[in-house]
């Protein structure tokens, strides 16, 4: 807790038994006050070392439902506890959960609503071993991005996001797909809805169990990124009217 402001982190996760512990111990519980682990449908033992480690808050998913609807169980189950502040950290140990603080205090402090841990800054993607064909194409899709959204963001495709919970109830994030887009369909409503994004640098780590979507999803992702770019801006100018947009069950 921080200002009397209650943290909660959330771990959307698929096969991520042999990485599980070393993300959660890094977890600076000095300040987070609950986790909350949202398994979908792994076919190894992550849900039994998850509660090994004691976490409280292990949802299940009886299917596999995607990326996208795992994030969606993580914040509905957020919002429930009461959080005021919203982590996403994949628990592949592939983002360093050191950031916490940082990404934390930013908010707590008034000082963003949403704040991003960026593998661009720097040289963190690279040295990390992100590969070649993934950085190109991140760099090509954001600057793509920040074009049509007229942003100015690093990158639009980090798994690691620290969120106000008002942002969180205020978009309509029930509405966006239930693959990997959807991580792009939610920084589009946080924009829509006025609020603005901060990035810090992020080193970044790949290796075999880190979780990592394969040449023909990317490219399905990639399509994806590049539908929600113009939904948004077609939206902005009033020629569609994309429920993407449209009022979410949380705003009260």
């Amino acid at each position: 807790m921080i200002n009397k402001m209650k943290i909660v982190v959330v771990l959307p996760a698929y096969n991520a038994a042999k990485t599980i512990e070393n993300t959660y111990n890094e977890i600076p519980f000095d300040i987070v006050d609950e986790v909350v682990f949202v398994d979908d449908k792994s076919s190894d033992n992550s849900v039994e070392i998850a509660h090994k480690l004691g976490i409280k808050h292990i949802l299940i998913h009886p299917e596999n439902k995607g990326y996208g609807a795992n994030q969606k169980s993580c914040y509905q189950k957020a919002l429930e506890l009461n959080a005021d502040i919203i982590i996403m950290l994949h628990p592949d140990y592939q983002y360093t959960p050191k950031l916490i603080h940082s990404m934390a205090y930013l908010i707590a402090n008034g000082v963003y609503p949403v704040v991003f841990g960026s593998r661009i800054l720097g040289t963190g993607a690279r040295k990390g071993g992100m590969p070649v064909y993934k950085y190109i194409a991140n760099r090509i899709l954001t600057l793509f991005q920040n074009l049509i959204l007229n942003q100015k963001l690093s990158e639009y495709h980090t798994g690691y996001r620290a969120f106000s919970a008002e942002v969180i109830r205020k978009v309509n994030f029930l509405a966006n797909s239930d693959d990997f887009v959807f991580d792009n369909q939610i920084i589009s409503q946080i924009f829509m809805a006025g609020f603005e994004i901060a990035e810090i640098t992020c080193p970044t780590k790949y290796f075999e169990e880190a979780s990592s979507i394969n040449f023909h999803r990317s490219v399905k992702y990639g399509l994806g990124v590049l539908k929600t770019s113009f939904l948004y801006r077609f939206h902005r100018w009033g020629i569609i009217n994309s429920s993407l947009y449209a009022r979410s069950v949380y705003d009260s």
